[in-house]
């Protein structure tokens, strides 16, 4: 597995207060990861640094093939390169329909005019069909996004962002407010979008975290703590310390 994004030495500081400190980390395409801690440990800076929301005080954030320097670019030229995000609320389009919000999601080269008539052409259809399928939302392609559950809107966010044909997800929180059998759904979506993209959960639910089966990263003081499986992670003394037996 090739790595796609590769950060090595990164900290940053919020008035004296170190939030990412010395930060390592790398991550395989396609390739499903999952991000723990405490509160405060750092994990949202991490996303805003990946996709240029913070600049860090040192260290190199590269990515693809070319190792191209994340931190050179702007966050809308992050976006164009691969880098997706979803953040905790869902952030859809309440008024138009399902099919309209993933329409207007559709990666598309043209200006923003020809969005609108993009879903008209036999290609848009069939894109917004696979992504509809692929979020479990078919049934719900002619409704209101604002009258889905809250559920729903975060697998119609995930489908929007999947429109954009991005390589590396970030996905923040995605099971909290979800009933049993929304976060069934969750973890099964997510874990077919890491068969060909890499997805980096963050997630304070363990049962959650179990379910995707994946490699672990805990995050304590802006730094790395442990990495591995949940098991492995679980019994790692300091993880135990810090964060389970609090």
């Amino acid at each position: 597995m090739k790595t796609l994004l590769e950060m090595s030495g990164v900290s940053v500081s919020f008035d004296g207060f170190k939030a990412i400190n010395n930060l390592s980390f790398r991550i395989g395409e396609p390739e499903l990861r999952a991000i723990i801690g405490p509160n405060g440990a750092g994990k949202t800076t991490f996303m805003d640094i990946i996709t240029g929301k913070t600049r860090p005080d040192s260290g190199t954030v590269v990515y693809g093939e070319k190792s191209i320097s994340l931190l050179k670019m702007s966050e809308s030229e992050i976006a164009t390169v691969g880098v997706g995000r979803k953040f905790q609320k869902p952030t859809v389009f309440e008024a138009q329909t399902v099919r309209e919000n993933l329409a207007m999601a559709l990666k598309n080269k043209r200006g923003p005019f020809d969005v609108l008539l993009y879903r008209k052409t036999q290609a848009g259809a069939r894109r917004i069909g696979e992504l509809a399928e692929t979020i479990g939302l078919t049934d719900a392609l002619p409704r209101i996004a604002g009258e889905l559950s809250h559920g729903q809107k975060q697998w119609l966010e995930i489908g929007m962002l999947l429109a954009q044909d991005p390589r590396l997800l970030l996905v923040d929180e995605p099971a909290a407010g979800m009933t049993p059998a929304e976060r069934e759904h969750t973890t099964d979506l997510l874990k077919r979008a890491a068969q060909k993209h890499a997805v980096v959960v963050v997630e304070h639910d363990m049962e959650f975290i179990r379910r995707l089966d994946c490699r672990v990263t805990v995050l304590c003081e802006g730094s790395v703590l442990a990495e591995g499986s949940l098991d492995h992670v679980t019994s790692n003394p300091e993880v135990i310390e810090v964060y389970l037996g609090r």
